[in-house]
C-alpha cells in the first residue's frame, strides 16, 4: 500500500507543478485532490501496519 501512496505522491508532485505556476487552472484542482489522496494513504498505511504490529519503515 505504501507503493500506492508513493505512487500518488509522486503525481501530486507533478500536477502541483504544472498546477502551481498557472499553467493549467484544473492541473492545480488534481495535485490537490491527488496531495489529500496521498495524505489519506500514507496515514492508512501508517495505521495498517501499526495494527499488524510492525514499525514504520523509515
Amino acid at each position: 500500500m505504501i507503493g500506492w501512496a508513493l505512487t500518488f505522491f509522486i503525481l501530486a508532485l507533478i500536477a502541483a507543478f504544472f498546477g502551481f505556476f498557472a499553467l493549467a487552472g484544473l492541473a492545480a484542482s488534481i495535485a490537490k485532490i491527488l496531495l489529500l489522496a496521498f495524505i489519506v494513504l500514507l496515514v492508512l498505511s501508517l495505521l495498517s501496519g501499526a495494527v499488524r504490529g510492525r514499525p514504520p519503515p523509515l
